[in-house]
């Protein structure tokens, strides 16, 4: 695990928040970060009320092993089912949100917006694979470090030191350590997206095509994500904004088609439209031509509007 360069490379005497479940991934994590020299973690846990006793062992198993390490620590609790029938939020989606809702408030209540995460390169191959299967343009996966915006306007940096890790490694290195876990027991339960990736999907992949199907969607994150800098830095050159923020439609004409599409993504994702499809790309696209409607509707409610040669966005 001397490889993961984030911890070699980062200052272990600032505070850092660091989310852990109790699983065998998060646990290495926190180990490995102690090993490290960083002293200053708050240890972040969150019940999210699905599985009664084993999420009580879990919280518990936690403060414990914060405790053993002389560490702050903090436990929450959610009611993520009570959010998916108030919001029809997946079950996926609901957890994520109640999770960062709470590191939202620990970051408030601990001074530091930074938040230690312990996904690892089997998540990001999970994750890859389902945005492509949603429509995702490339193989998006997870960035090592991340802003990111609470629902209740919390500003967090994510960051994920074992992005480049495979889970195997990780279970050896807590073997070799003599470091114990919590299993997670739902995790074998075809009751959410990321389960069934994991114990049907990829199990099935990898018979098809003799090998491991998770390293070629690793890979490809990797590749993806100097095809984005590429990106960035083309419209960059191109200038496609003007000095309100705004997409210049004079300037977007002129470029190829590909760089069009990407510059439009780019300009929804930036303010926080998320659910992206071809067909929504598509139909921003037609947007420079003022033979057709100036307006269309976003998710979420929001609209991309055209006037005076500019596009932009109206919540």
């Amino acid at each position: 695990m001397d490889q993961v360069m984030w911890l070699r490379n980062s200052a272990a005497e600032e505070r850092w928040l660091v989310g852990v479940s109790g699983g065998a991934d998060s646990v290495a994590l926190l180990h490995l970060l102690v090993e490290k020299g960083f002293r200053d973690l708050v240890v972040c846990h969150l019940d999210h009320g699905l599985r009664g006793e084993d999420s009580t062992g879990d919280a518990e198993f936690v403060s414990k092993l914060a405790g053993e390490f002389g560490l702050l620590c903090e436990i929450g609790t959610a009611d993520v089912k009570g959010r998916m029938a108030e919001k029809g939020e997946s079950l996926e989606t609901a957890a994520r949100n109640v999770r960062h809702d709470f590191f939202g408030k620990c970051a408030e209540k601990y001074g530091s917006e930074k938040i230690l995460l312990a996904h690892h390169a089997d998540d990001q191959a999970e994750t890859v694979l389902w945005n492509l299967l949603r429509g995702s343009h490339g193989f998006k996966g997870m960035r090592e470090e991340q802003q990111l915006a609470t629902e209740s306007g919390v500003e967090l940096r994510l960051i994920r030191p074992l992005l480049g890790t495979r889970r195997e490694k990780i279970i050896e290195w807590l073997k070799e350590k003599g470091h114990k876990w919590r299993e997670d027991t739902s995790n074998k339960e075809p009751i959410a997206v990321r389960n069934r990736l994991r114990n049907e999907a990829f199990p099935l992949l990898n018979e098809i095509s003799n090998r491991d199907a998770a390293a070629a969607f690793i890979r490809g994150a990797e590749n993806s994500a100097d095809h984005v800098a590429l990106e960035d830095w083309a419209l960059k050159q191109a200038n496609v904004l003007d000095p309100q923020g705004r997409l210049h439609l004079p300037v977007l004409r002129k470029l190829p088609v590909a760089l069009q599409r990407i510059a439009v993504r780019k300009f929804l994702l930036f303010h926080g439209i998320s659910s992206l499809d071809a067909d929504l790309i598509e139909r921003s696209l037609e947007l420079l031509d003022i033979e057709n409607s100036a307006v269309i509707n976003l998710p979420g409610g929001g609209r991309l509007r055209r006037r005076a040669g500019r596009l932009w966005v109206e919540i």
